[in-house]
């Protein structure tokens, strides 16, 4: 493989990280509003109270904003694997282009189709018919989320592949594998469920404008009640399913929930703290201003109180023999490449499952080159790689501690709201409503965190131990990168600053503008503000 400028590898990181996070904005809004929509509408199948009809379609219009601004942000970023990781997609294309296909086939399409009679057929089909095609709409953005999250699983944990030799490829072996993968099935109730956070609060948020501002307040109470009381479950189980991706991490990537703790030396149990604040250093190998609850962390990790969690220095010093075996397996491969002699293929094959930290160690050698060096250039090529195993701590550190604050923080806010709410007292306690309404982007930062947590904890690999990011770019100039980047970051920008306008426009609107009938007695029925 080619080596590439670094500073186009950089740009490149940046330019993905950039159109992800903005394309991260839409998406936990998208699924969460999906199945509340659902909710709403389900109520008003049962009951026949329009009120409930009135929530779902003004809901409704707010989720088709965020929509159709989600749609524009995600294609762009999917044509990036094809425009800047060219050879990341030669290199993992089948395992990670099957998952996207059927994305888009089944699920994008799928939802793409329903959200058309969703907003066009309130008058045109039956009440059951219409809800169906919401649950359906609901389906298809999670069926989208569940594809993307198993592409993404085969890169953090690769299932069902093997490298050829004669393609210079991770092939497919197993179809089962790639979609039953235990990370992507985790990721994926996490990540949708952080979308539901995400919708509840967004629901509560604007509930609490039209509650201070005492406009359409049956409709906004009811709203409100309905969101406080989804947020609480939705809270309960994101916090469920990250405990089951922290155990899930501390076995298959144990680099990353070691940067995620900050853990420089093995942990020993039961005394290890859980540390609520530090200042991690990469350069220096260790932390500063460190601050720890004492006997946290073992449990919290291992679910056990007797087993230690293996420290990043432990961690590069257990990485030596695969850098070596690595280097080995890059060495053979080349040679079978030339000769295609059989005993340079077994040779590769008894190091094959190294080869990625071969491919790592590859910049720190003499001329990018790891197979015609020295024993003693080994020996030194082997130390500088071994730092090179983990991530960047102080990000994946803070990234994960904000990302669990924000969680935590909405669980206390979902459940005073709900009190509130159940005890008609919300107007009578305006900080509830001002707290609720000036939190709605809060989610949308915390699921940013996660995202970062989860990608930056994987560095410094794009498939992890399998193929570094170093060595996964397309051969671009500097030059194009920026002019890109700039490009990208203009665009974007666009699409928030349209977000924002439409959303604020129809919020200050509000559900009036949906049924003229309805809503404007409820939102001047000043006798029971909170009754409902």
């Amino acid at each position: 493989m080619d080596m590439i400028d670094p500073t186009v590898v950089e740009l490149s990181r940046f330019q993905f990280a950039l159109t992800a996070l903005y394309h991260f904005m839409f998406v936990p809004l998208t699924l969460g509003l999906t199945f509340m929509l659902a909710a709403m509408e389900t109520v008003y199948v049962v009951t026949g109270r329009k009120i409930y009809k009135d929530m779902a379609m003004f809901w409704g219009k707010l989720f088709g904003i965020n929509f159709a601004l989600g749609v524009a942000t995600g294609i762009t970023m999917e044509f990036e694997f094809g425009t800047n990781w060219s050879m990341y997609s030669r290199y993992f294309g089948d395992m990670f282009g099957t998952p996207l296909a059927i994305e888009g086939l089944m699920a994008f399409f799928m939802e793409s189709t329903f959200v058309g009679m969703m907003f066009f057929g309130w008058d045109r089909l039956s009440k059951p018919a219409h809800l169906a095609i919401t649950y359906l709409v609901a389906l298809g953005s999670n069926l989208s989320a569940l594809w993307i999250l198993i592409a993404n699983a085969s890169m953090n944990v690769p299932e069902g592949t093997h490298f050829d030799p004669e393609t210079m490829r991770l092939q497919f072996d197993s179809f089962v594998k790639v979609v039953f993968n235990p990370d992507a099935q985790a990721k994926f109730v996490h990540t949708s469920v952080a979308g539901y956070v995400c919708a509840s609060l967004f629901v509560m948020g604007i509930s609490s404008f039209y509650l201070l501002r005492k406009q359409h307040r049956q409709f906004a109470a009811r709203s409100f009640r309905m969101a406080a009381l989804f947020g609480i479950i939705s809270t309960v189980a994101v916090i469920t399913l990250g405990d089951v991706l922290g155990r899930m991490d501390y076995e298959k990537q144990p680099t990353k929930i070691a940067a995620i703790e900050g853990l420089w030396e093995t942990s020993q149990p039961p005394y290890a703290p859980w540390l609520l604040f530090a200042l991690p250093d990469n350069e220096k190998q260790t932390n500063y201003l460190e601050i720890g609850v004492p006997y946290v962390l073992t449990p919290l990790i291992t679910h056990e109180f007797d087993k230690p969690i293996t420290g990043m220095h432990e961690l590069q010093n257990e990485a030596e023999p695969h850098i070596r075996s690595g280097i080995e397996a890059l060495s053979a491969l080349k040679r079978y490449g030339q000769t295609h002699d059989q005993t340079d293929l077994d040779a590769f094959r008894q190091h094959k499952e190294d080869l990625g930290f071969g491919f790592l160690a590859t910049q720190f050698a003499p001329g990018q080159d790891v197979t015609n060096i020295s024993p003693d250039e080994v020996n030194k090529v082997v130390e500088a790689t071994k730092p090179a195993i983990l991530p960047n701590v102080f990000v994946v550190f803070w990234s994960f501690r904000l990302m669990v604050f924000l969680g935590l923080s909405f669980f206390l806010l979902f459940a005073v709201s709900a009190y509130l709410s159940l005890k008609k007292q919300l107007e009578r306690n305006r900080w509830i409503l001002h707290l609720c309404m000036w939190s709605i982007p809060l989610p949308v930062l915390a699921t940013e965190f996660g995202w970062i947590t989860a990608e930056a904890g994987r560095q410094p690999w794009t498939v992890f131990n399998r193929l570094p990011t170093f060595l996964s770019s397309s051969t671009h100039s500097v030059t194009y990168m920026a002019i890109s980047l700039a490009g990208f970051a203009l665009l974007y920008s666009i699409f928030i600053a349209a977000e924002l306008y439409l959303m604020f426009k129809f919020a200050r609107l509000g559900p009036d503008e949906h049924d003229t009938h309805g809503t404007s007695a409820l939102s001047h029925n000043a006798a029971a503000p909170a009754a409902h």
